[in-house]
């Protein structure tokens, strides 16, 4: 399924550039077919409630930005990506974020990374990252993301998890379904084996407890036929835009309490904690020279501590 060693070898420098033009297009298109479909879902929310009764129809901004040359993590220079943010009245901020970068890993990071070591510090990757914070605490945040990355090796990684702010066991059966569904349409991968791949990620081991109802998670995806791995990460992206709105329309219209969004901002502290703790995404774009505001689009735009 899986290779800690996931190899360049059965193809050549031009297969593996043709390789790469493919993911990056995919990332792109995905991007562009989810932030269409949250833009539908926030057309659709009728009569909102207090705070949100004012705000109209939220529509993305798509902010570019370039990998610049001696950033401070002494990395090399290469591609960039696109910021793709939303502030509206079903989404309290969504970031959907697409990138395509490639260098020179700083000397202290490269170890760090399959297929690379002091001596052979380059790297390409590209990817699509999503995170969701809503306003109505009865629709879940969620994180979606989907990459490819090549070094001296060259591997597939990715996933899909749900936040809940309140318990919903149907969202959660329904979006675990969704997932197992695609990973039976996969003989690469194990829906079981992923799941828990996702449980043991996302745990906050200082709060001793789960991010939330977790989802599947991967990396270093190479199972030695390339375009099935890149099949199933496609399949992963495609999921994830079918069942994440559903879940969405299911509670859209949910009326909430002062009380639930006090314990929605709360459960918030928790997001926050994880990805600037624990989060390897987080650490990667921080160390590769990455744009801070694409990184950090992640971040709630109102969260509480106790």
């Amino acid at each position: 399924m899986t290779s800690p060693h996931p190899s360049l070898h059965e193809a050549s420098p031009d297969q593996w550039a043709k390789r790469q033009e493919q993911a990056a297009a995919w990332f792109a298109a995905l991007r562009d077919q989810i932030c269409a479909e949250f833009e539908m879902l926030e057309r659709e929310l009728i009569a909102p409630q207090a705070p949100v009764a004012a705000i109209p129809p939220g529509q993305f901004t798509f902010t570019p930005w370039t990998r610049s040359e001696g950033t401070a993590t002494g990395t090399g220079t290469g591609g960039g990506g696109t910021i793709g943010k939303m502030c509206g009245r079903v989404f309290e901020k969504v970031g959907v974020n697409i990138s395509v970068v490639h260098g020179t890993l700083s000397q202290g990071f490269a170890g760090q990374i399959p297929g690379t070591s002091p001596d052979n510090r380059q790297f390409w990757a590209a990817g699509i990252s999503l995170v969701a914070h809503m306003w109505n605490p009865h629709v879940p945040a969620v994180h979606m993301n989907t990459r490819m990355l090549v070094t001296s090796q060259g591997w597939f990684g990715g996933g899909a998890d749900l936040t809940p702010m309140q318990p919903n066991a149907k969202n959660r059966d329904d979006f675990h379904a969704a997932l197992r569904a695609c990973c039976d349409r996969h003989s690469m991968v194990d829906y079981g084996d992923l799941k828990a791949r996702c449980d043991d990620y996302f745990y906050l081991p200082h709060r001793q407890e789960p991010r939330g109802d977790g989802g599947i998670f991967y990396d270093y995806m190479a199972s030695g036929d390339w375009a099935a791995d890149f099949a199933f990460t496609q399949d992963v992206g495609r999921t994830f835009a079918q069942i994440y709105p559903a879940l969405v329309r299911r509670t859209l219209h949910q009326p909430w309490t002062d009380q639930e969004r006090e314990a929605q901002l709360l459960k918030r502290g928790r997001y926050v904690e994880f990805n600037l703790l624990h989060d390897r995404g987080t650490l990667f774009g921080l160390k590769t020279g990455g744009n801070i505001e694409a990184i950090l689009v992640s971040m709630p735009p109102s969260v509480k501590w106790a």
